[in-house]
């Protein structure tokens, strides 16, 4: 048990277990049960008294954007995106940094960076976010039978105008929808928690 990140006097207690070389099938079993991961550690909460985070899957043939988020498109709409092979770069690696110290007031190794983000236990992507050549943000996905799960999305907070966390979820959800699969995994919202707002 420990103090919830997310809630104010609730105490957070998580199931876990550790697991490599993950098939399709299996992490397709793990996401639709609630399962999250960071490299190769799995987990879900199993907070004594409380059920508030709930794991978001978006069926993408059904998803329509809203009118805020059709207007997040356009202005992203110079933003070059491209998915490829998970690969480490050092931009990548300060653009993590710069996002956690600006973003969240918290600093961030560069051991975590690699064991949570760049050691898969899974098929992977990386979808890169870039503005006139400049790393703007990056994407990091485990691919599954059926669907795409977002891992973790950083970008440069001085971005943050442009709404990249929302275009790279409908960017994402785009991609899922052109690879002929059927959700987009997102993970965990917890309804009254600020940071999650």
């Amino acid at each position: 048990p420990a103090p919830c990140p997310y809630l104010p006097d609730q105490t957070l207690v998580y199931s876990f277990f550790f697991a490599d070389n993950v098939s399709l099938a299996e992490l397709s079993w793990f996401l639709s049960r609630g399962w999250r991961k960071f490299g190769h550690n799995f987990f879900r909460p199993v907070c004594p008294g409380c059920r508030a985070c709930v794991p978001l899957r978006v069926p993408v043939e059904r998803f329509r954007p809203s009118r805020s988020q059709e207007r997040a498109l356009r202005r992203c709409a110079h933003v070059r995106v491209s998915f490829g092979q998970l690969r480490y770069e050092k931009e990548l690696f300060d653009l993590y940094h710069t996002h956690s110290l600006l973003r969240f007031g918290q600093e961030s190794g560069f051991d975590e960076f690699i064991a949570n983000l760049h050691s898969p236990s899974c098929p992977s992507l990386l979808a890169r976010y870039e503005e006139n050549g400049r790393l703007l943000g990056a994407g990091y996905l485990d691919l599954c039978d059926d669907g795409l799960s977002s891992v973790y999305f950083v970008f440069d907070p001085a971005s943050g105008h442009l709404s990249p966390g929302v275009f790279s979820v409908l960017r994402e959800i785009e991609e899922a929808k052109n690879m002929g699969l059927s959700h987009y995994y997102l993970g965990y919202v917890v309804p009254g928690c600020e940071r999650m707002a």
